[in-house]
């Protein structure tokens, strides 16, 4: 499965500039880094994220995450599973509490790497780090109920396009939310 990541990568192509230099970092770090598929490597580990749009492409699904204290896309860690797109659809269901999700494409939509600054998590500290971080494009059902996953989030909803790329924090809005919107017009 490794393999066929690093394969998928190879084969992405980059939108923008961060995606170029992303895509080199992560396939150096998948060279290099054995442990990259767990959280045991403190100082980069593989992530995986869902932009999710409803049936009509005109809402996405996210979370407001307890950590970052920012509305954000569903995603977690990769716990030592290298299947990226099972791993993202995992995170929603449990995130969010939706139990009928499925891909758009299986292709991956974006990727980057992510800052994750040192923080607590159920009484250990956890020092700075990089998501190594992989998005892929699945849709759901908004009419299926919501629920939140009280360690990770604090609300869950469904937001309006491209509204909800503007509530963001300013680099995230900027650099990340910026070019998953442009995508996404692309995509039509």
């Amino acid at each position: 499965m490794r393999e066929s990541l690093y394969r998928q990568i190879q084969e992405f192509k980059p939108w923008n500039e961060q995606e170029e230099v992303d895509k080199e970092v992560i396939l150096h770090l998948l060279e290099t880094q054995e442990d990259i598929f767990f959280r045991s490597n403190l100082i980069a580990h593989m992530t995986a994220s869902a932009w999710v749009l409803n049936r009509k492409h005109n809402k996405a699904l996210l979370a407001w995450h307890n950590i970052y204290q920012a509305l954000t896309w569903l995603g977690g860690h990769a716990d030592g599973e290298e299947d990226l797109l099972a791993v993202a659809m995992r995170e929603v269901k449990e995130e969010s509490g939706i139990t009928r999700v499925h891909p758009i494409t299986e292709n991956i939509f974006s990727l980057e790497i992510l800052n994750v600054l040192g923080h607590e998590k159920r009484g250990k500290y956890v020092p700075s780090h990089l998501h190594v971080n992989i998005t892929y494009l699945l849709e759901a059902d908004e009419t299926e109920k919501l629920s939140i996953k009280p360690d990770e989030n604090s609300d869950v909803r469904w937001v309006c396009l491209p509204e909800g790329f503007h509530t963001q924090e300013k680099w995230m809005a900027e650099r990340i939310f910026e070019k998953l919107r442009q995508k996404l017009e692309k995509l039509g």
